[in-house]
């Protein structure tokens, strides 16, 4: 299972990575293109690409990098969590909180995933299609069930960790160690 775990990480890291420098390259080649039209020998060049298109590509790249950028936080402790609450309860209370918080994270987001994958299948029935791109939306929108699945399976794999060592996942900073205990 180690092995497979590594594989998924990696590739979790590498698709959040592609959609960041894709919607960052979009971006800055939409940018040039727009202030071109001030360069007559550049335009001339130029001037006939048609990049209508690049700020609704932009947009569904970082709605993806952020749908699994989150299940990113999970996994390494950086995603957002109040725990005022935990870090004043005893440690008895500190465990059951941590286990309620976790175990409602996952709840919450297998039932986006579940909620996401019957709205994909309404957007393939429809027959829908994005306006500049003309991408079926159910492609578009598939982000919401993997991206809520992906995030799911990391709370359940930070649960099971906690429930097994005590251990969090916590960001590691210069200086720290890489996992905190309750």
């Amino acid at each position: 299972m180690g092995f497979l775990n590594r594989v998924l990480d990696r590739l979790e890291e590498i698709l959040i990575a592609s959609l960041m420098a894709s919607a960052t390259l979009i971006i800055f080649v939409a940018v040039v293109h727009r202030f071109a039209s001030q360069v007559d020998f550049l335009w001339d060049y130029i001037g006939d690409i048609d990049l209508t298109w690049a700020q609704e590509l932009c947009i569904i790249l970082f709605i993806w990098m952020a749908k699994f950028g989150a299940a990113y936080g999970v996994r390494t402790g950086i995603h957002i969590g109040v725990d005022l609450l935990v870090n004043y309860a005893n440690p008895r209370w500190r465990r059951r909180l941590i286990v309620l918080a976790v175990s409602l994270g996952a709840l919450f987001t297998s039932t986006i995933a579940v909620l996401g994958a019957r709205w994909v299948m309404f957007m393939h029935e429809t027959g829908q299609v994005s306006p500049d791109l003309e991408w079926p939306r159910w492609v578009i929108y598939l982000c919401i069930p993997c991206g809520s699945g992906l995030m799911c399976f990391r709370f359940l794999q930070v649960l099971a960790r906690f429930v097994r060592t005590g251990a969090l996942p916590v960001h590691a900073t210069p200086g720290t160690s890489e996992e905190a205990h309750a």
